[in-house]
Protein backbone atom coordinates (compact mmCIF):
# COMPACT_ATOMS: atom_id res chain seq x y z
CA UNK A 1 0.00 0.00 0.00
CA UNK A 2 0.80 3.58 -0.77
CA UNK A 3 0.52 5.17 2.12
CA UNK A 4 1.83 2.67 4.90
CA UNK A 5 4.75 2.71 2.72
CA UNK A 6 5.00 6.38 3.00
CA UNK A 7 4.97 6.13 6.23
CA UNK A 8 7.77 4.00 6.68
CA UNK A 9 9.48 5.59 4.18
CA UNK A 10 9.22 8.84 6.33
CA UNK A 11 10.41 7.50 9.63
CA UNK A 12 13.60 5.75 7.25
CA UNK A 13 14.49 9.12 7.45
CA UNK A 14 16.30 8.41 11.04
CA UNK A 15 20.16 7.18 11.35
CA UNK A 16 22.63 7.44 13.54
CA UNK A 17 24.27 10.43 11.53
CA UNK A 18 20.96 12.10 10.95
CA UNK A 19 19.52 13.76 14.17
CA UNK A 20 15.74 13.05 14.33
CA UNK A 21 14.53 16.13 15.76
CA UNK A 22 11.60 15.56 18.23
CA UNK A 23 9.26 16.84 15.89
CA UNK A 24 9.51 18.73 12.39
CA UNK A 25 6.67 20.26 9.61
CA UNK A 26 7.45 20.85 6.50
CA UNK A 27 6.02 21.38 3.13
CA UNK A 28 6.41 18.46 0.48
CA UNK A 29 6.12 17.40 -3.24
CA UNK A 30 6.07 13.75 -3.83
CA UNK A 31 6.33 12.89 -7.21
CA UNK A 32 5.50 9.09 -8.37
CA UNK A 33 6.43 7.53 -11.91
CA UNK A 34 5.12 4.48 -12.75
CA UNK A 35 6.60 1.67 -14.69
CA UNK A 36 5.32 3.33 -18.42
CA UNK A 37 6.78 6.66 -16.86
CA UNK A 38 3.68 8.21 -16.57
CA UNK A 39 4.44 10.92 -13.60
CA UNK A 40 1.67 11.76 -10.36
CA UNK A 41 2.73 14.82 -8.21
CA UNK A 42 1.35 15.32 -5.01
CA UNK A 43 1.59 18.30 -3.30
CA UNK A 44 0.99 19.69 0.94
CA UNK A 45 2.42 19.52 4.46
CA UNK A 46 4.17 16.97 6.58
CA UNK A 47 4.18 16.79 10.85
CA UNK A 48 6.16 14.46 12.41
CA UNK A 49 5.64 14.50 17.06
CA UNK A 50 6.95 12.11 19.13
CA UNK A 51 8.59 9.26 17.04
CA UNK A 52 5.29 7.73 15.77
CA UNK A 53 3.52 10.09 15.02
CA UNK A 54 2.54 11.51 11.00
CA UNK A 55 0.24 13.66 9.65
CA UNK A 56 0.36 14.21 6.17
CA UNK A 57 -1.78 17.05 4.64
CA UNK A 58 -2.22 16.83 0.88
CA UNK A 59 -3.37 19.88 -1.32
CA UNK A 60 -3.18 19.10 -4.10
CA UNK A 61 -3.72 17.73 -6.98
CA UNK A 62 -6.38 16.14 -4.30
CA UNK A 63 -7.49 17.20 -0.67
CA UNK A 64 -6.34 14.82 1.38
CA UNK A 65 -5.16 13.84 4.96
CA UNK A 66 -2.79 10.55 6.10
CA UNK A 67 -2.24 10.15 9.78
CA UNK A 68 -0.62 7.56 11.52
CA UNK A 69 0.23 6.72 15.60
CA UNK A 70 2.60 3.64 14.26
CA UNK A 71 -0.23 1.24 15.00
CA UNK A 72 -3.27 2.75 12.98
CA UNK A 73 -3.19 4.41 9.75
CA UNK A 74 -6.27 6.65 8.57
CA UNK A 75 -6.69 8.06 5.75
CA UNK A 76 -9.43 10.55 4.70
CA UNK A 77 -10.33 11.69 1.06
CA UNK A 78 -12.24 15.34 1.57
CA UNK A 79 -13.27 14.99 -2.75
CA UNK A 80 -14.87 11.18 -1.55
CA UNK A 81 -16.19 12.13 1.69
CA UNK A 82 -14.95 9.31 3.03
CA UNK A 83 -12.53 7.70 5.62
CA UNK A 84 -10.42 4.62 5.44
CA UNK A 85 -8.91 3.57 8.68
CA UNK A 86 -6.70 0.65 8.62
CA UNK A 87 -4.53 -1.81 11.29
CA UNK A 88 -0.88 -1.62 11.12
CA UNK A 89 0.10 -5.30 11.66
CA UNK A 90 3.78 -4.92 13.17
CA UNK A 91 3.61 -0.78 13.43
CA UNK A 92 6.28 1.02 12.22
CA UNK A 93 10.20 0.43 13.77
CA UNK A 94 11.92 3.21 14.11
CA UNK A 95 14.34 1.98 15.69
CA UNK A 96 15.04 -0.46 13.19
CA UNK A 97 15.29 1.79 10.58
CA UNK A 98 17.98 3.59 12.21
CA UNK A 99 20.11 1.06 12.67
CA UNK A 100 19.89 0.38 9.33
CA UNK A 101 20.56 3.33 7.55
CA UNK A 102 24.38 4.04 6.38
CA UNK A 103 26.26 6.87 4.94
CA UNK A 104 26.36 6.23 0.93
CA UNK A 105 28.28 9.24 -0.42
CA UNK A 106 28.22 13.03 0.99
CA UNK A 107 24.66 13.94 2.80
CA UNK A 108 23.27 10.38 1.44
CA UNK A 109 22.18 7.50 3.46
CA UNK A 110 20.77 4.48 2.43
CA UNK A 111 18.58 2.74 4.66
CA UNK A 112 17.15 -0.86 4.12
CA UNK A 113 13.75 -1.62 5.50
CA UNK A 114 10.97 -4.77 5.46
CA UNK A 115 13.29 -5.25 2.33
CA UNK A 116 12.78 -2.22 0.79
CA UNK A 117 15.91 0.47 0.19
CA UNK A 118 15.67 3.85 0.92
CA UNK A 119 17.56 6.97 -0.39
CA UNK A 120 17.94 10.19 1.75
CA UNK A 121 19.09 13.22 1.34
CA UNK A 122 20.01 15.35 4.18
CA UNK A 123 21.19 19.18 3.17
CA UNK A 124 24.19 20.86 4.76
CA UNK A 125 22.60 21.49 8.18
CA UNK A 126 21.69 17.47 8.57
CA UNK A 127 17.98 18.18 8.05
CA UNK A 128 15.97 15.86 5.56
CA UNK A 129 15.78 17.16 2.13
CA UNK A 130 14.62 14.35 0.32
CA UNK A 131 13.89 10.31 0.19
CA UNK A 132 13.48 7.97 -2.45
CA UNK A 133 12.67 4.51 -2.79
CA UNK A 134 10.09 2.27 -5.09
CA UNK A 135 6.74 0.98 -3.81
CA UNK A 136 5.63 -2.23 -3.90
CA UNK A 137 4.03 -1.71 -7.74
CA UNK A 138 7.75 -0.28 -9.10
CA UNK A 139 6.46 2.98 -8.85
CA UNK A 140 9.62 5.43 -8.19
CA UNK A 141 8.73 7.87 -5.14
CA UNK A 142 10.23 10.48 -4.53
CA UNK A 143 9.72 12.87 -1.93
CA UNK A 144 11.49 16.64 -1.87
CA UNK A 145 10.95 18.45 1.42
CA UNK A 146 10.73 21.88 1.61
CA UNK A 147 10.79 24.83 4.67
CA UNK A 148 11.68 21.82 6.87
CA UNK A 149 11.43 23.41 10.69
CA UNK A 150 12.98 20.91 13.16
CA UNK A 151 11.73 21.24 16.64
CA UNK A 152 12.05 20.17 19.91
CA UNK A 153 8.79 18.84 22.46
CA UNK A 154 5.77 17.13 21.01
CA UNK A 155 3.35 19.03 18.70
CA UNK A 156 0.17 19.07 20.10
CA UNK A 157 -2.06 16.54 19.67
CA UNK A 158 -5.08 17.74 18.31
CA UNK A 159 -2.30 19.17 15.18
CA UNK A 160 -1.66 15.60 14.53
CA UNK A 161 -5.15 14.31 14.10
CA UNK A 162 -6.84 13.92 11.17
CA UNK A 163 -10.25 15.95 11.38
CA UNK A 164 -12.99 14.81 9.06
CA UNK A 165 -17.21 16.05 9.52
CA UNK A 166 -19.20 12.92 11.26
CA UNK A 167 -21.19 12.34 8.26
CA UNK A 168 -18.20 11.30 6.19
CA UNK A 169 -18.15 7.44 4.66
CA UNK A 170 -16.23 5.09 6.90
CA UNK A 171 -14.51 2.32 5.53
CA UNK A 172 -12.54 -0.22 8.12
CA UNK A 173 -9.38 -1.95 6.25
Amino acid sequence: MRLLSLLLLASSLLSASIELPENFQADFIQTITNTKNKVITYSGKVRFSNETLFKWSYREPTKKEVCSDGLELLVVDHDLEQVSAYRISNGINIAKIVKQAKLHSKNIYVAEYENKQYTIQVDAQQKLHSIAYFDDLDNKVQILFKQMKYGKGNLPAQSMKCNYPIDYDMIQG
